[in-house]
């Protein structure tokens, strides 16, 4: 034994339990499957010590049926009886206390849509991803913009139906710093597997930092990786790809400056003013051979995410990247032109003149003074900020 003694591992057949109220859903489970349990054995036991006892073969001849029996009436209606009053306590207690959150409780409210779920913070935050902090009260009021989905975290036992149209609440106090599975428990079309996210569980103190840096992200970020977070974030990912392949909706691979066809008949060119009418009003210009399933994002995003956005769909154009590079070319060329131009009508040996010569460039720059003109207007704008 001593040798399969470390290898060992207690198997675990529920989640870890994270929070104020996971112990007692457990609790609740565990008792009444222990009587389940409990009847279960007793039950098919005398079910089949019954079928050996009075098996034809072995019965020599019936036996009389015994008479009515007060005691053993008392027992089983009794305890049954007692059971179930116990079952029910308990039940109702942790039902009502699960149900109620605190007057204090931490409020973040939850919008569902198919299929992610999206965090609003107290001061107008939204992100992909919940995070809270540890042994606060936490309250979530939730509401969905399409079908019916379910609010699912395991470890912290909470569940609740997210309905369209209506707000519902569940609430949880984290008592385990750590990241935990967020899942929909309730089918919401194609890609209802694929509804997941993680609850992050911040130590004392870290989550205030957390969200004052994360709420900045959008200026302390390129506008193009702000817009890349914003897709990972706001449920963008979910229906559009970005590798050139088809899902819910269109991908975005390439898919700026190009002419798409409408379910209209028409056609339109992907541009800045597409794109923020279909963010805002996505029912009004439907691609071809898709579904106008996407949800509106007006009030959902600012201007400044929008433009973000924008920045992020240019990036991933090759033919937007070639004409930016063509553009920069040129840029350059006249500059360099222009430089040429200056420099000629200038006195031989001067400064000015030196300029249009590579050994000058080279002379100038090692010496730390400043970039020639040429180069600092043909030079190439950082990803995304383009």
């Amino acid at each position: 034994m001593s040798v399969f003694a470390g290898r060992l591992k207690p198997v675990k057949f529920m989640p870890v339990e994270a929070s104020t109220t996971a112990g007692t859903v457990d609790f609740m489970l565990k008792f009444i499957f222990a009587i389940s349990a409990f009847f279960f054995v007793i039950i098919v036991g005398l079910s089949i010590y019954f079928v050996w006892r009075f098996h034809s073969g072995r019965a020599k001849r019936p036996e009389e049926s015994h008479p009515h029996n007060l005691l053993l009436e008392i027992v089983w209606t009794v305890i049954p009886s007692i059971l179930v009053v116990v079952i029910f306590y308990y039940g109702f207690k942790s039902y009502m206390d699960i149900s109620t959150p605190p007057a204090n409780a931490y409020e973040i409210q939850v919008t569902a849509q198919q299929w992610a779920w999206m965090f609003t913070y107290p001061n107008g935050y939204v992100d992909g991803e919940l995070h809270v902090p540890v042994d606060r009260p936490v309250v979530l009021t939730m509401t969905s913009v399409d079908v019916l989905h379910a609010f699912f975290v395991p470890a912290f036992r909470a569940k609740k139906d997210v309905v369209p149209g209506r707000y519902t609440k569940v609430w949880f106090e984290a008592t385990e710093p750590g990241t935990y599975d967020i899942m929909c428990a309730e089918y919401c079309g194609t890609s209802h597997s694929a509804m997941l996210s993680k609850v992050h569980v911040h130590e004392p103190g870290e989550y205030e930092k957390w969200l004052a840096d994360a709420s900045n992200f959008v200026a302390k970020l390129a506008p193009a990786d702000a817009g890349k977070k914003l897709y990972e974030t706001r449920g963008c990912a979910q229906c559009h790809s970005i590798d050139g392949s088809a899902h819910i909706g269109p991908t975005l691979k390439n898919l700026f400056g190009e002419q798409v066809a409408l379910k209209s008949g028409e056609k339109v060119t992907v541009e800045e003013n597409y794109i923020r009418e279909s963010i805002l009003d996505p029912a009004k210009k439907v691609v071809a051979g898709f579904d106008p399933v996407m949800p509106t994002y007006q009030g959902r995003l600012k201007d400044q995410e929008i433009l973000a956005l924008i920045e992020f769909l240019k990036s991933l154009s090759d033919k937007h990247k070639s004409e930016v590079l063509q553009s920069w070319d040129e840029g350059k060329e006249s500059g360099e032109e222009s430089e040429a131009r200056d420099g000629g009508g200038e006195p031989a040996g001067s400064a000015g003149a030196s300029v249009s010569e590579p050994a000058a460039h080279d002379a100038e720059s090692g010496s730390g003074g400043a970039e020639p003109d040429g180069e600092t207007r043909g030079d190439a704008p950082k990803e995304g900020a383009r």
